[in-house]
């Protein structure tokens, strides 16, 4: 039985896919091989306990008391996270928030009717998520806070739209905002936490939200700033593909033969290096998250067979590549967070958490 089978978890989020299964689906924008020659590869690998001594990292055991098992969703710290659980008689999916001291449930949705919790964001004590069943198709948000009862923030999502990152739900000035499509435009919408009337601010192409106040335009290589109104033009002109953030794209080099390496710059084209060969995979839809880390996953010989692979982080502050973990089923970041899992091939589920804000 797979890992998302056992955890039955009700998020499309929290459906893990073996990291060896593919590249990380995005928005791609197409750029240019720079002129001269192939960036160098970075420095011989290093292991997270070497590289990073003071680190904080725990270990977090999946198995709830009455039985099923936690999927978390988001980690709010190394010791608490954000996730569903079924009940034992299966008939509910919980969601709540569990820690050191135990569940504390926050929401139930029926079992039968599908229910999802596609999107989530924190922010201090702040707690936002989205909710729609087959029953209720129309997405929903909620908020809570960490030790606060859960309350509607709105039904008028328009048509939302999400990506898996981080970034889906932005919380931020006391506001919860979420981009949702609109023919040719697309909406940049907020809501205050404790509820009220939704303002939507509406932008020509294909915008996604990024670190805030940036959007980026996947179609015509471009970022905006919305406080500044600023637009950086990303270096574009040939065959590679890129993801970016305000402050990094990474960049899929391709070749005949498939994928020869993965680079990283800045959107201007600027500090461009090698950071993997072409046997490396992006192992979260985020880039360079905190500014400074590219999180790769590296297949291994027997991948094919255990569906695991090596998670790495390149850090470019140090130019220097360092393994997290060599067999891992699923990775995710947020908030300066990573959390992985080990052990579906074997029944014996772990999630592990690193703190890479303690780097």
């Amino acid at each position: 039985m797979t890992l998302a089978a056992r955890m039955a978890p009700a998020s499309k989020r929290s459906a893990l896919v073996s990291l060896a299964a593919a590249l990380v689906a995005g928005g791609t924008l197409l750029v240019a091989d720079p002129p001269g020659e192939e960036p160098k590869p970075p420095p011989g690998r290093s292991t997270a306990a070497a590289a990073w001594p003071k680190a904080v990292r725990a270990d977090f055991d999946p198995a709830m008391p009455d039985g099923p098992l936690f999927a978390p969703l988001l980690f709010l710290d190394t010791t608490a996270a954000i996730g569903t659980a079924p009940t034992p008689d299966a008939k509910w999916i919980r969601l709540g928030i569990r820690d050191k001291t135990g569940f504390r449930e926050l929401r139930r949705l029926p079992y039968g009717e599908n229910p999802q919790f596609e999107a989530l964001g924190a922010a201090g004590a702040d707690i936002a998520w989205t909710e729609s069943t087959d029953a209720q198709p129309k997405i929903r948000i909620w908020h809570a806070t960490r030790t606060g009862p859960a309350a509607l923030v709105t039904t008028d999502t328009g048509n939302a739209i999400f990506y898996g990152n981080q970034y889906d739900l932005i919380l931020a000035d006391g506001l919860v905002r979420w981009a949702a499509a609109d023919g040719a435009n697309t909406e940049i919408r907020s809501a205050p936490l404790g509820g009220g009337p939704v303002q939507v601010l509406s932008r020509p192409g294909d915008w996604s939200l990024s670190a805030w106040p940036w959007l980026v335009d996947e179609n015509e290589r471009r970022l905006l700033n919305l406080d500044t109104r600023r637009t950086t033009e990303v270096v574009t002109s040939g065959p590679e593909t890129a993801t970016c953030s305000p402050a990094w794209c990474r960049v899929t080099v391709m070749s005949g033969d498939g994928v020869a390496r993965i680079d990283l710059m800045h959107p201007d084209g600027t500090a461009r290096r090698r950071i993997a060969g072409g046997q490396a995979q992006a192992a979260v839809d985020d880039v360079g998250v905190l500014d400074r880390f590219e999180l790769l996953a590296e297949p291994g010989p027997d991948a094919d067979l255990t569906g695991t692979t090596t998670l790495l982080a390149y850090d470019a502050a140090t130019s220097r590549t360092v393994e997290i973990s060599p067999a891992v089923d699923g990775a995710f970041t947020g908030g300066g967070l990573l959390w992985w899992s080990t052990g579906a091939n074997n029944d014996e589920v772990a999630w592990h958490v690193l703190d890479l804000r303690s780097v």
